[in-house]
């Protein structure tokens, strides 16, 4: 492999660069390998800068954008309005720790991170701006999406052959979520992000949620222009829900990473995939080994359950993922041994969701022999690569060192 990174690798993360090694593999994931696998990101995030909303939104907004508070003892909050306010605290972060904190504010800087950890092509999503949808008022939050748009096309619409932004949509707002599909399918964006729930918040039975046939009239839009959509974790509702004691944990398991299985669920099981069958979905950043209970889940609710099901699909539940759905991971070894009893090699995505510290960023070769060693040639190529190709379209070569 080629220069290590000029930054320091902590000891908490020395455990990245742990490897079995390749032996025995016809092909690798190090960036050096003549053959190596086509390698696309199926998560990455930007860094924008902290101004972005500040210098772009329209200025009636301005005193609801998520700001930093001071309270009267010095203590500084973030302030989100769909968020529990949360303290931030002062600790310095070591070796490439701090380095992910910084990196992706620049195309240059991408651009190399990339080519060091054998990444051919991204598909990236806001990192503030995960907060843009954390609202009740989903008209402010369509105006938060629409600065991150047109930021994102400006910033990388050039690179959009390798670096890819999806478009974000505040589905709440039915209206602006149709004027912007169609402003941003011309504009050449590759793909789009919603929320796991349209309308921000808990739970309620009056909310509109994609299952409902109000949805048809953007589902039909979406389907006319192709554009594959996505559902990011911690999107929906707050994913910081739990504080104190394990609270980190908690947090990314319960309240941040499984409310994904919602719109999955909306999706597959309403009646919508047969009505628009050209529409493909991914879940992101949410892993994959969920993925197979989830589908037997459905399957035994639709037929123990029938008397109350409402509509009679013409498959299982499941059969609709597997046709149409997807979902990304970063190291998901429990998902990678269930892959092939469940018949999913062509439904998950591997992701190095640079270049947070939930992913494999740069280490990423290292990760993936870790955890591919029991996967055949075939199945590598689908999931590092073949298969975001597809799904997004991409026009890269299967094999891009050659």
């Amino acid at each position: 492999m080629s220069e290590q990174p000029k930054y320091d690798t902590n000891p908490e993360n020395e455990w990245r660069m742990e490897t079995p090694g390749p032996e025995g593999w016809t092909r690798t994931a190090r960036r050096d390998d003549p053959d190596k696998y086509l390698m696309i990101s199926a998560d990455t995030h930007a860094n924008e800068p902290f101004d972005l909303w500040e210098k772009r939104i329209d200025k009636k907004y301005l005193d609801r954008i998520p700001r930093v508070e001071t309270d009267d003892k010095g203590g500084k909050w973030r302030i989100t309005e769909g968020y529990r306010p949360s303290k931030i605290f002062d600790f310095k972060m070591l070796g490439e720790d701090g380095v992910r904190g910084k990196a992706g504010a620049t195309i240059e800087g991408r651009l190399e991170d990339n080519r060091y950890d054998g990444i051919d092509g991204e598909i990236m999503f806001p990192n503030k701006g995960l907060a843009m949808w954390a609202t009740p008022d989903p008209v402010f939050a369509m105006a938060q999406c629409k600065v991150w748009n047109e930021w994102a096309w400006e910033e990388f619409g050039d690179h959009n052959d390798t670096v890819s932004p999806l478009a974000a949509i505040a589905t709440g707002d039915l209206d602006g979520s149709m004027q912007e599909i169609e402003r941003v399918a011309a504009l050449g964006f590759r793909g789009l992000t919603l929320p796991c729930k349209p309308i921000w918040g808990a739970h309620d039975v009056d909310h509109d949620n994609y299952n409902l046939p109000v949805f048809d009239r953007m589902w039909a839009l979406i389907e006319e222009t192709g554009l594959p959509i996505t559902f990011h974790v911690s999107t929906g509702r707050d994913p910081r829900a739990s504080k104190g004691n394990g609270g980190a944990v908690i947090n990314y398991v319960t309240h941040s990473l499984s409310p994904t299985i919602e719109p999955l669920a909306n999706l597959c099981s309403s009646g919508v995939l047969e009505r628009f069958p050209k529409i493909q979905f991914a879940l992101i950043e949410a892993g994959i080994g969920w993925v197979p209970w989830v589908l037997d889940a459905m399957d035994e609710a639709y037929k123990k359950h029938h008397f109350w099901v409402r509509p009679k699909l013409q498959g299982l539940p499941s059969d609709y993922f597997r046709s149409n759905g997807a979902a990304s991971f970063q190291e998901d070894p429990a998902g990678l041994l269930l892959a092939e009893e469940y018949d999913l090699w062509n439904n998950f995505m591997w992701a190095n969701d640079y270049p947070h510290h939930e992913g494999t960023w740069p280490h990423s070769a290292a990760a993936i022999e870790r955890t591919m060693q029991n996967m055949n040639d075939d199945q590598r190529a689908k999931i590092l690569g073949l298969n975001a190709k597809r799904m997004f379209k991409f026009d890269l070569p299967d094999y891009p060192n050659r």
